[in-house]
C-alpha cells in the first residue's frame, strides 16, 4: 500500500485548505485512516481519524474547524481544514491504521504535505 498526500500550501489565517490522500489499493475501504501533524520542534500528534465505517474523531483544538472524510470508490481520505490558525502550521501525514476504542494505531505512513498558515 502506498499513500500519496497532497493539498498543502500557504494560506492566510482564517482561510481553508483541503488535504487529500490517495491509497494505491482496493483494500482501502476496510482500513481505518488517520491524519497526523508535526509542527517545527514538536512531536507528531494525531489530528483526526476515520474508521472504515465512517466514524470520526478529532483532537480538541481542531473540533468544529476540521473535517475528515473518505471516498472508498476513489480510495481517498480528505482533511478539510477551515478557519485555519497559525498554530495549525505543520507537516501533515496521512496514515492507514486501526482504531481501537479511543486509540489509533498507525501502520503505514504517507509522505507529509506542508501546511503553512500566515497570520
Amino acid at each position: 500500500v502506498q499513500l500519496q498526500a497532497s493539498g498543502g500550501g500557504l494560506v492566510q489565517a482564517g482561510g481553508s485548505l483541503r488535504l487529500s490522500c490517495a491509497a494505491s489499493t482496493t483494500v482501502f475501504s476496510i482500513n481505518d485512516m488517520g491524519w497526523y501533524c508535526q509542527a517545527p520542534g514538536k512531536q507528531r500528534e494525531l489530528v483526526a481519524t476515520i474508521t472504515s465505517g465512517g466514524s470520526t474523531d478529532y483532537k480538541d483544538s481542531v473540533k468544529g474547524r476540521f473535517t475528515i472524510s473518505r471516498d472508498n470508490v476513489k480510495n481517498t481520505v480528505y482533511l478539510q481544514m477551515n478557519s485555519l490558525k497559525s498554530e495549525d502550521t505543520a507537516v501533515y501525514y496521512c496514515t492507514v491504521g486501526r482504531v481501537s476504542g479511543t486509540y489509533y494505531y498507525p501502520a503505514l505512513w504517507g509522505q507529509g504535505t506542508q501546511v503553512t498558515v500566515s497570520s
